[in-house]
């Protein structure tokens, strides 16, 4: 076999391999992987976001006197058990430590929203222009969570269904793209009921 056969060989090789993996969706888990990994980036930004608004608010409403300590109490736990949940690649893929992150950041929205729910009982606070600032900054950044936690549930859907796929479940058994873990409605149940109006009040 001459040089020119053997370079001819070899290009036809590389090519055929190219189209069997690009044919078999290799491709598209690399481009899906880094779509989850970034929208996963975009979650962690916004609550990190979060995380650092509380300490601004925690100071503005220790000045109000007589301020609800225990609202205050649950808010400064519930921030301090968030934040020193270790936050690895792992996470991605072990359901039950997705779970357990979801529901530290659960319970500081549920902390987040007593304390803003007691703070209309204080008149000065209600007419504190920097504590109403902040409360315009962590409604935004609860939005803004939103957003981030279905862009990331929304890549995480792409990933998996590539990776539950004939042929393409036979390349991720190969290169070893599991499924990904993602986000769960905590309380479906209680979302789905339908809301209780009083006009009473």
């Amino acid at each position: 076999m001459n040089r020119f056969a053997i370079r001819a060989s070899a290009w036809m090789a590389t090519a055929a391999l190219a189209l069997s993996l690009t044919g078999c969706g290799y491709n598209d888990f690399q481009r899906l992987d880094e779509q989850t990994t970034s929208a996963w980036s975009e979650v962690l930004n916004q609550y990190q976001r979060r995380a650092d608004l509380v300490p601004n608010i925690v100071a503005t409403v220790k000045g109000e006197a007589n301020f609800e300590q225990e609202t205050l109490t649950q808010v400064i736990e519930a921030r301090a058990k968030a934040t020193s949940f270790q936050i690895t690649p792992e996470v991605l893929t072990n359901p039950q430590a997705l779970q357990q992150f979801q529901a530290m950041q659960g319970e500081l929205s549920s902390a987040l929203s007593r304390l803003m729910v007691v703070s209309e009982q204080y008149p000065n606070l209600k007419a504190n222009q920097g504590f109403a600032d902040l409360r315009v900054q962590l409604e935004g950044t609860e939005n803004r969570v939103t957003v981030a936690r279905n862009r990331y549930i929304a890549a995480v859907k792409d990933y998996n269904v590539l990776a539950r796929s004939f042929p393409s479940n036979l390349t991720a058994k190969v290169f070893g793209y599991a499924p990904k873990a993602n986000f769960t409605v905590a309380n479906e149940a209680a979302l789905s009921a339908p809301p209780k109006v009083d006009f009473g009040k």
